[in-house]
């Protein structure tokens, strides 16, 4: 079976010339040229793509940060970016300048980096285009919309050699790596299985009407790789296109991939080989919302070990007392992560011996900036990697593997079947149809390639 590292070996030996169709091209500059070396005692100087919400959130964030500083920011929709500009002038007294194309962002030369909060159909397109453009990257997550761009996005870190973050934050902090080191440690003996979950009490998002789009958003770059769709309705923005496949994932991207991600770190393991997912729409069957609303998805890891994520999007009722989180189950005892810095360890009898508490709280119903104190921790790790060449948390690879076992949860839920996966680079074996669900179509100028 082939390991990560063969992965990455064959990701790079297959990287051809990148480009995303001819819309770039001044970007081809090798990465050693293009962007500046940055010294110890110089601020990272950053720019933030996609300020309505998450990333308005992570705009303050990093502009409260030491060693860095905001000097630009795009958004499509020029009220969002005029509020998250005037955000940023009274924190730092000085006023990023402001963009509507990414393309034209990133071709300033006073930027050593960005950080990509856009929809998901957007986030592995705009960080091949950070990438060619010689910027370090802190790529909200998941990584993609689908997983043939988590390869691509893959053989792109690879070939411009820029630092890429992705914003799987719990990587970085201290309790729940200490939890992850208490498994590993054998705190509670061998570990054969997980459970991971999310739950929430979403409203109807209605049937939306076919309206004008309004003056202040350019619906044209709002689409941006993804196939037009003419017709503007009023339930797309600016947060439930995630309930549609054409642009989102779903819960399971939205939220769920946060808590895989610390299953497979906790079980320390990699692709699966068999993805299955139920569930579906069940609630507000009368609206436009596409994405299940309801939904299980079980992973099997050969005889290694199995572990599950449970989506509930319309009942808020808690699992094991808690809103969302993560347990592993091992033969003596469980430990239970929260979905902030928390943990607890119970023995066999449900007794608990360790629990660890923290000052800095997750938020869960904060939709936006649920862990502001705790994700600062992440972006000094990733300032860390661009200074002085520390591991990333959460690396590309490790947070494309991550998605991508989500994605394949998803694309068994839409076919209705299981699938069988090859374990050594996570590709569906032998199902056509699921396979069509591998990569997308792209709007024509658009395309995204390796």
């Amino acid at each position: 079976m082939s390991t990560r590292r063969d992965f990455i070996r064959q990701a790079v030996a297959s990287a051809a010339g990148l480009s995303l169709g001819g819309m770039i091209t001044s970007f081809a500059a090798p990465a050693s040229a293009a962007g500046s070396v940055i010294g110890a005692n110089d601020k990272i100087r950053i720019g933030v793509i996609g300020v309505n919400s998450r990333g308005r959130a992570l705009a303050s964030g990093f502009a409260r940060m030491n060693g860095s500083e905001v000097t630009h920011l795009c958004d499509v929709d020029s009220q969002a970016l005029e509020r998250a500009r005037g955000d940023i002038a009274k924190l730092t007294g000085k006023t990023p300048k402001g963009h509507k194309d990414l393309r034209r962002m990133l071709e300033e030369k006073d930027l050593d980096a960005v950080v990509i909060a856009l929809p998901d159909h957007w986030h592995a397109p705009a960080a091949i285009m950070a990438l060619q453009a010689g910027k370090h990257v802190y790529l909200e997550k998941p990584t993609s919309h689908n997983p043939a761009e988590n390869e691509m996005l893959i053989k792109a870190a690879a070939k411009y050699g820029k630092v890429v973050q992705v914003g799987n934050q719990r990587r970085s902090w201290p309790n729940v790596r200490a939890a992850i080191a208490d498994i590993h440690g054998g705190a509670i003996g061998d570990v054969h299985y997980a459970k991971s979950w999310y739950v929430n009490n979403r409203p109807s998002i209605g049937v939306g009407n076919i309206v004008d789009v309004p003056a202040h958003i350019d619906w044209d770059l709002w689409q941006g790789p993804a196939p037009r769709v003419a017709d503007f309705k009023d339930n797309y923005l600016h947060y439930n296109w995630h309930w549609f496949w054409h642009w989102g994932t779903g819960e399971a991207l939205n939220n769920g991939t946060h808590f895989v991600d610390i299953l497979r770190w906790g079980l320390d393991v990699e692709y699966p080989t068999l993805v299955s997912s139920v569930g579906g729409r069940y609630n507000h069957t009368d609206d436009d919302w596409e994405c299940p609303d309801t939904q299980m998805i079980t992973f099997q890891f050969g005889d290694k070990a199995t572990c599950s994520w449970e989506g509930r999007s319309c009942n808020s009722t808690p699992v094991d007392g808690s809103g969302v989180g993560t347990a592993f189950y091992g033969d003596k005892g469980t430990i239970f992560i929260t979905g902030g810095n928390e943990y607890r360890l119970v023995d066999m009898k449900g007794t608990t011996v360790k629990e660890v508490k923290s000052a800095l709280k997750f938020d869960q119903g904060n939709l936006l900036n649920p862990s502001d104190g705790l994700d600062m921790i992440h972006f000094q790790n990733w300032f860390d990697a661009i200074r002085k060449g520390e591991k990333l948390n959460s690396g590309i690879v490790d947070a494309c593997i991550s998605t991508q076992l989500v994605q394949l949860g998803n694309i068994s839920q839409r076919v209705g079947r299981a699938l069988r996966v090859d374990p050594s680079n996570g590709r569906i074996i032998g199902d056509k149809e699921a396979q069509k669900l591998w990569g997308r179509q792209y709007e024509k100028g658009w395309e995204p390639k390796v």
